[in-house]
């Protein structure tokens, strides 16, 4: 048949649809090819928890942008995301004390409503914890989450208001080159010829990657969340980031709280992105059931509820790779961001357009996320013992 856009971006989570978005209100011509539906890889099983602790500059003024964006969601993009704003802790041991206070003295010169507590600040706060192991502790008021189906959905309709076409249940077979440059995108029965290709296909990412030659360094590891029922209360409490636990803790309605690891290890379980368990393994639940107590012993009673297995995409500092890849190709990566992608999306949607259009003024710097720091052996370092963290 053929078609032609300006742009094809692939994949539609919410990377594909946010840069989408953005492309197509600066009145480009884009078009996103999905595989399956919107929201159908990771982004639809993310925990969706939003927060701007992290220890570089720039990708804390994008969590900020992000979550300004989240915060006013409807005005913004269009669309009720049920953005609810929570609180953020981070509990930590004495190890991790001089990194949070850096981190922290950080958030507060970007103007984020963060502050240092100590282990009586947060009992206060949260008085199910248990803090006889941490020395101290970080708070943000604004941080929380949503949901993120409702999040891509809406952003994908975002796109389609200004005019961008989505080919669902369309798998990418190629990457059509005309010398040094991408020519557009094939399919089993069609084309899109465009200038500019946008691989945004997360753990599908280097499979995408290596139809135009490349290889880049994005693994797809299986990663677990054990749903746990609460006794006692259906209030709502602060996500919590356990540094010594390994752990995080996010509450949902109902009484519900979402439990998953923060150790790298958890990384190491590589899989088939198209054939892995989807559910939560017993020995993964028991050990997050097991933590948990350990931080909110008043929860002994709390039973199980549910679980999952879904995605990242990870590479080897978990930080993404966005860069335009060789240099003026117009092939475009925007994968790998190891667990950190839906609480940036707005800001990568964002900054991805900015490059693909050569802003003369770009919201963010992109130099960070470039692929060739990892030949250049330029890892983005955490002020933490790993980067899962930020």
């Amino acid at each position: 048949m053929g078609r032609t856009a300006d742009v094809v971006v692939v994949g539609a989570g919410i990377m594909g649809c946010a840069t989408a978005y953005e492309l197509a209100r600066r009145g480009l011509a884009v078009t996103v090819v999905e595989r399956d539906g919107i929201g159908s890889g990771g982004t639809g099983l993310s925990s969706a928890i939003i927060r701007t602790h992290y220890s570089h500059e720039v990708t804390t003024r994008m969590a900020l942008h992000s979550l300004r964006v989240f915060q006013d969601f409807d005005h913004v993009v269009g669309g009720d995301v049920q953005f609810r704003r929570t609180g953020w802790v981070a509990v930590a041991p004495e190890a991790d004390r001089a990194g949070l206070e850096a981190n922290v003295a950080m958030h507060q010169r970007l103007g984020i409503a963060a502050r240092l507590l100590s282990p009586e600040d947060v009992r206060d706060a949260v008085p199910s914890m248990q803090l006889d192991d941490i020395a101290v502790a970080a708070w943000e008021d604004e941080s929380g989450y949503a949901d993120p189906h409702l999040t891509v959905s809406a952003y994908a309709d975002a796109a389609r208001r200004h005019g961008a076409m989505f080919l669902l249940g369309t798998p990418v077979t190629g990457i059509e080159l005309a010398g040094d440059r991408v020519a557009g995108v094939s399919m089993a029965d069609d084309v899109v010829a465009a200038p500019i290709v946008i691989n945004c296909a997360g753990p599908w990412g280097a499979r995408v990657a290596a139809m135009a030659g490349l290889t880049i360094p994005v693994a797809s590891p299986r990663i677990q969340v054990a749903v746990f029922r609460r006794p006692g209360t259906d209030e709502a409490h602060p996500v919590i980031m356990d540094f010594v636990q390994g752990l995080y803790l996010r509450s949902e309605i109902g009484g519900l709280t979402l439990a998953g690891r923060i150790d790298p290890a958890e990384a190491e379980e590589l899989v088939d992105p198209d054939e892995f368990p989807t559910y939560a393994d017993d020995d993964f639940v028991a050990y997050v059931g097991e933590r948990t107590l350990q931080r909110c012993p008043g929860w002994e009673d709390m039973e199980y509820a549910s679980g999952y297995a879904s995605l990242y995409a990870v590479t080897p500092d978990w930080h993404p790779i966005i860069d335009e890849v060789p240099a003026g190709s117009g092939h475009f990566l925007c994968t790998g961001f190891s667990g950190h992608g839906y609480k940036l999306g707005p800001a990568v949607g964002l900054l991805t357009a900015d490059l693909v259009t050569r802003s003369a003024t770009p919201a963010f710097d992109p130099g960070m996320f470039r692929l060739h720091r990892f030949s250049e052996k330029a890892l983005v370092q955490s002020r933490y013992g790993h980067s899962i963290a930020g």
